[in-house]
């Protein structure tokens, strides 16, 4: 290894709730988890592009920073596709994107390496240009400099921020950057798209280490003190950075207000350039942006699942669960999933924000989670609740096992309908074909383990006073979750 080359570490912010593509994207199942074009979902799509990248430079693993609600999520995504992180920070709550990077910064100044931070829900269909964008970008980072990376607009886009920069004769390389640039009205934006020096601003970063540090110490020392405190308490193990519960202190602030925009601002004191990137992107952040890089049918309408629409125009319609049949609509937007339908206005899909806004006032469960929740070891779906009993499917994967558990206030039956359970019920171990059942009395210790190399399904049928997923005491757990 050449001792004088740059190392590159990407670090990929997978967090965020993905409020407006609600239902699909739920606050404990946001949009960066869901596949909308093939099996990938956006993160692993991200993930790879990262691992994918060449250069004069050594490439790191990536870091991940996320909610530690979806420290799982992330890590069996990540697994599904071969990918060992260099390490995955867990946040114990959400403070925006500049507080995530001077973490991620501080961790790793000993080696000072050259950050490309991105976010995990983002769209690029164009790899090769991505990456070449990005080499240019790390000739410019390794002098010190701040990158951004400013998609080319095509059209008058009123949902993104703008880059604009200096205008120059050699346009297709490195630009100074002038300003960043609030979200504009059509005939602002018209104007941005005709000048020629104007861009999407991307959320994509690089600097080195040691210069964001530099900076936001200049600029924001509130918020790197507070992430030194954090990181002198935080807690790793097993490849997880758990950070001090102190970090919930920390001013929420994006990268742009933290320090970029200041840059900007105070032209003497650092150099901030902008790498325009031709890439397909999208981020991916509405259903009007969904509707405008997916395939139409020949009513320019965007269908998925069990559809069928009859002088429908113009919309919108995914079924995840029951069919959805149409007729005389243009220009909806209609999602059906399980637990939850969506129907209104595809002009108007920025309004689906202040629809969980409303749903979260009424603490409807809907606003958070789906019917399906995820958990380390697989999923469990509610099938039926009522006041004293309530019907679950449980999907167990390969080589996974539930914590050795009791409940003081319900009693359990399960039946195997899919696979081999291995069943532990107080002193006893046995295994369970399909069709076979077992019952959990109340009180008593058990788990449900997956010795096979495939999913097993399970039917429990809980009983009792009270119902409630705290119902639990833990004694040993692979996940940590009986600390």
């Amino acid at each position: 290894m050449n001792l004088n080359q740059t190392t590159l570490l990407p670090i990929i912010l997978a967090g965020g709730g993905g409020t407006r593509l609600w239902p699909l994207s739920r606050e404990q199942y946001p949009k960066q988890f869901i596949a909308f074009d093939d099996e990938q979902s956006l993160l692993q799509k991200t993930i790879v592009r990262m691992c994918e990248l060449e250069g004069d430079f050594e490439l790191n693993s990536p870091v991940l920073i996320c909610n530690q609600a979806h420290r799982f999520l992330v890590s069996d995504h990540a697994e599904m596709i071969d990918v060992k992180p260099t390490e995955v920070i867990l946040e114990p709550a959400g403070k925006n994107t500049a507080p995530a990077l001077t973490i991620a910064a501080l961790k790793y100044i000993k080696e000072d390496p050259v950050l490309l931070i991105a976010p995990a829900d983002h769209r690029i269909t164009d790899s090769k240009e991505f990456n070449r964008a990005i080499v240019l970008g790390v000739s410019q980072a390794q002098q010190g400099k701040f990158v951004t990376f400013g998609i080319v607009p095509t059209g008058p886009e009123t949902g993104y921020g703008y880059i604009q920069t200096v205008k120059s004769e050699n346009a297709d390389s490195v630009q100074v950057l002038s300003s960043f640039v609030e979200k504009p009205d059509e005939a602002t934006a018209i104007k941005f798209l005709q000048s020629g020096n104007y861009f999407w601003n991307s959320g994509i970063f690089m600097m080195k280490a040691s210069s964001w540090l530099d900076a936001v110490q200049n600029y924001r020392s509130d918020i790197y003190d507070v992430c030194v405190n954090v990181l002198s308490n935080s807690k790793a193990s097993d490849g997880y950075c758990f950070l001090d519960n102190s970090f919930t202190d920390c001013p929420a602030e994006s990268i742009d207000y933290a320090v970029m925009e200041k840059i900007c601002e105070d032209k003497s004191a650092y150099q901030l350039v902008n790498i325009k990137m031709d890439a397909g992107w999208s981020d991916l952040g509405s259903w009007d942006v969904l509707f405008d890089i997916r395939n139409k049918d020949v009513n320019n309408n965007v269908v998925d699942g069990n559809v069928v629409s009859h002088e429908t125009t113009n919309s919108i319609i995914q079924s995840h669960d029951r069919l959805v049949a149409t007729f005389d609509c243009d220009n909806l937007l209609i999602v059906e999933t399980p637990d939850a339908v969506l129907v209104g206005n595809r002009n108007n899909t920025q309004a689906v924000k202040q629809v969980v806004s409303k749903l979260k006032l009424e603490n409807k469960p809907e606003a958070v989670m789906h019917k399906r929740v995820f958990r380390p070891w697989g999923s469990y779906e509610t099938l039926e609740l009522s006041s004293n009993y309530q019907v679950k499917k449980l999907i167990v994967k390969p080589g996974k096992k539930l914590s050795l558990q009791l409940h003081h206030k319900r009693a359990e039956h399960w039946v195997v309908v899919k696979g081999t359970a291995t069943v532990t019920c107080g002193d006893k171990v046995f295994n369970l074909e399909v069709n076979e059942s077992t019952y959990i009395p109340l009180g008593e210790k058990h788990r449900l383990e997956n010795k096979q190399d495939s999913d097993l399904v399970v039917i429990e049928v809980q009983s009792g006073n009270y119902l409630g997923e705290d119902d639990i005491v833990r004694f040993d757990d692979d996940f940590g979750r009986h600390e």
